[in-house]
């Protein structure tokens, strides 16, 4: 078996003149949870579809489970469970015949697993799929996945819209697939709380091009955040190497910055007439503010007391990574 389960390498898909995916190379390791994370329309459902051989690249290259992800064979396909937002199913259908049906694809079928999944979200093999809550239909799904059990597991977004007691179901299929070592988790997500629960490895597309790749706890290390307080007038912040971001309310100013740490640190130190204080910032605050407009944000706030005539602080010059 390879070290690593995906591979790619420039792997680029435009749609018209428009580039989806710019160029993506990255590795995903195998026993990994990797998280794929970026904005609406950053390129992530495109990347995983040309991952599965749903979709051509235009040019580049893709490798799954150690093959061509164009030319993946019916056997290749057994090692890999997808499952997607849309939670689609039959609604005609029990989820006892869905059982049935998705079984006939597959080399190997884990009842015992499928059951466990459909008693964990307390649901009757008779029930018909149109008679099921999104959540619950979102199990149905989730089983018929886990069942074959997979050794490269691909979600896209499949947390989405579900109520807490699903989305705590889904995680513990993630961590369930990953206590064997040889299984991978690959999936996409925009609720960051999650993904810091489980990924320990991270990836964030921004317009179609990578932008970080890294280990879960390496990233977290390389963001960090100050808050700037004076009195009166905003003071002018000098360039900074990496800057993500600067929310200004009241009589503070929030900066986050990346990579460049300790020289930031220092120049903010060397201002004049303020208090300065690091703040601790979790992984969903890094990977928002790394998602964010590069720096150019204002706070919701600040922008209602603008709009209200309330005074919220002076924007200060920033500067983008």
């Amino acid at each position: 078996m390879t070290e690593n389960v995906i591979e790619t390498c420039r792997l680029t898909k435009y749609y018209g003149a428009k580039a989806a995916v710019d160029q993506l190379s990255l590795t995903v390791p195998r026993g990994s949870v990797f998280a794929f994370l970026g904005r609406n329309g950053s390129g992530k459902t495109t990347t995983i579809r040309m991952l599965l051989g749903l979709e051509s690249a235009t040019r580049g290259t893709a490798q799954v489970l150690g093959c061509d992800s164009q030319v993946l064979t019916p056997e290749m396909r057994n090692r890999i469970g997808y499952l997607t937002e849309s939670h689609f199913a039959y609604g005609w259908m029990t989820i006892d015949e869905c059982e049935r049906f998705q079984s006939g694809g597959f080399r190997q079928w884990n009842r015992e697993l499928f059951d466990s999944v459909i008693r964990h979200f307390g649901l009757s093999r008779a029930t018909r799929v149109r008679h099921l809550s999104r959540g619950e239909r979102a199990g149905v799904c989730l089983a018929m996945t886990l069942a074959p059990e997979p050794e490269l597991l691909v979600l896209d977004d499949p947390a989405l819209g579900l109520d807490p007691v699903a989305r705590r179901a889904l995680l513990e299929a993630i961590v369930f697939v990953t206590r064997d070592e040889r299984r991978t988790v690959f999936f996409s997500s925009h609720l960051l709380d999650d993904v810091e629960r489980v990924a320990d490895h991270i990836a964030i597309l921004d317009g179609g091009v990578l932008r970080v790749l890294c280990p879960a706890e390496e990233f977290s290390r390389r963001v960090a955040a100050w808050v700037v307080r004076f009195e009166g007038t905003a003071p002018q912040l000098p360039p900074l190497t990496g800057l993500l971001g600067v929310t200004c309310l009241g009589n503070e100013l929030r900066v986050t910055v990346a990579n460049e740490l300790t020289a930031a640190e220092s120049a903010l130190r060397a201002l004049s007439n303020v208090e300065i204080k690091s703040v601790p910032v979790g992984l969903d605050e890094a990977v928002i503010s790394y998602m964010d407009d590069q720096g150019r944000r204002r706070s919701l706030l600040q922008t209602i007391a603008s709009k209200s005539g309330e005074p919220a602080g002076v924007s200060p010059r920033t500067s983008s990574t």
